[in-house]
């Protein structure tokens, strides 16, 4: 996942620029970066590694010696960015979030038909956003070269670049991930996540709708190319990855988290009755309390994040690394635990490794029974759309382990059986998970009852990684 801000002022945009790109620093654990063009300067631009130390230590003296009245910043998982590129379309600086599955395919493409070249990363991958770039190059310029970007790409692209005359954004051509628009006296800006412009004095204007492409300029906002009318928005960024303090197509993050827990509160009711119900920091909190309001459940909290040295952007990217961070950040509260029947609200089960320890060292802590409720549907498939989870493969998924063990092979299940949660093969997934993982009772979030938590039109919501549905 990335996440990414830019402004466009009539003075100095490098605070703005610091402090709004550095409120996405929970969409980001590798790289980000800074880059800003000012008239008698030119482009400027810094990228820094923040795998060991957040944003604003690595980026406070870019603050000092950077100006610029147009600006874009980036934090991402994976490739750094934003890139600086010279081209027929002159000099331009760029920045995606997106997910692209076909890259072999377009870069041999590229390769037999024009005489270009791709840097490697480390890990000998080629950086998404160069290849945009690459991509958008192709045309005569850069509206079209966005476009033919878009349609060639499998899997979801936004893209957002600078010129020297103003910020082009362009947001995916299904919607799957937000651009939102801000502005204040002298200035606007453009953002992932709605509340990072807040404090710096923007009031929002509007989000960008799906494949709509705008210009951003210190003087205002121009549509270039009209949205489209079909929307799917990625749902998991109301169940996990999208900051509380937000809100996407006017939904709130907070109140929609509220919503998913007081329906699975619903769900329970009269058939478990624990002592205190909790969430996994930091993501599952709101989901229990929404629980809590709606049973008459005690909220409590059993365990604590530990953040003063362990914020999210500090998470290595190994998997094995990741889940003993995970497990070194959560310090228990032996009083709210021992003797306690407990229900326990994570935001999703992915592998089961980081929930089935966490319920390990509950029964070790004391508890007496420790029942899971995800806050969102099993996840049968592995994202297509956006870099949101680090499986290589949808076997890495608990889910898919479990069904293959019922189906005896992995070739081709029919999968529609196992999203069904009225079905036998569901129920039976289901006990069969819980078993694995040691939980006293398990029951997913039902993907009705997560849409109508939403609150948006089914139609317009991306669910596939629950039921495969494009």
């Amino acid at each position: 996942m990335s996440g990414f801000f830019g402004v466009a002022s009539k003075e100095n945009c490098v605070f703005d620029l610091y402090f709004g790109t550095d409120y996405h620093s929970h969409l980001g654990t590798r790289r980000a970066g800074m880059a800003v063009y000012d008239d008698r300067e030119g482009f400027n631009r810094a990228i820094h590694n923040i795998e060991n130390a957040p944003f604003r230590t690595k980026f406070d003296k870019e603050v000092e010696r950077m100006r610029g009245h147009l600006g874009i910043g980036c934090i991402s998982d994976y490739e750094p960015q934003p890139l600086i590129i010279r081209s027929h379309h002159g000099t331009f600086s760029i920045m995606t979030i997106g997910k692209i599955n076909n890259t072999d395919e377009i870069v041999k493409k590229l390769l037999s038909t024009s005489p270009t070249h791709f840097l490697e990363m480390s890990g000998g991958d080629i950086n998404a956003t160069e290849l945009v770039a690459t991509i958008i190059n192709q045309k005569d310029n850069l509206i079209e070269g966005i476009q033919f970007a878009q349609q060639i790409i499998d899997g979801s692209m936004s893209i957002v670049i600078m010129t020297s005359k103003g910020i082009l954004a362009a947001r995916d051509k299904m919607g799957r991930t937000p651009i939102t628009l801000g502005r204040k006296e002298d200035a606007y800006c453009l953002a992932f996540e709605s509340f990072s412009y807040l404090n710096l004095g923007y009031s929002p204007l509007r989000d960008l709708g799906p494949g709509e492409i705008v210009v951003m300029t210190p003087d205002g906002i121009q549509t270039l190319a009209a949205p489209g009318k079909e929307m799917r928005i990625c749902t998991f960024l109301w169940i996990y990855y999208g900051y509380p303090s937000s809100s996407y197509e006017g939904i709130s993050v907070e109140q929609m988290r509220y919503n998913c827990g007081a329906a699975l509160a619903r769900r329970d009711a009269d058939s478990v009755r624990p002592d205190i119900v909790a969430g996994v920091p930091d993501s599952g909190t709101a989901h229990a309390i929404g629980y809590a309001n709606t049973s008459g459940i005690p909220y409590s909290r059993p365990f604590i994040k530990y953040t003063p040295t362990w914020p999210r952007s500090f998470m290595p990217t190994m998997q094995s690394q990741r889940n003993l961070i995970a497990k070194m950040k959560l310090i228990p509260v032996h009083d709210l635990i021992r003797d306690k029947s407990l229900l326990l609200i994570d935001d999703s089960i992915v592998r089961g490794t980081q929930l089935r320890e966490t319920t390990e060292f509950l029964y070790r802590s004391g508890a007496r029974e420790v029942h899971v409720r995800p806050a969102c549907p099993p996840l049968l498939y592995g994202c297509k759309y956006l870099n949101f989870s680090r499986s290589t493969s949808d076997m890495e998924l608990i889910t898919r382990r479990v069904i293959k063990e019922m189906e005896g092979s992995d070739k081709y299940p029919n999968l529609t059986r196992y999203a069904d949660p009225d079905s036998e093969q569901y129920h039976e997934m289901v006990n069969r998970i819980c078993k694995q993982m040691n939980f006293t009772s398990l029951r997913y979030h039902r993907l009705d009852d997560m849409v109508e938590s939403v609150g948006l039109d089914r139609c317009k919501l991306c669910t596939y990684c629950w039921d495969g549905r494009e």
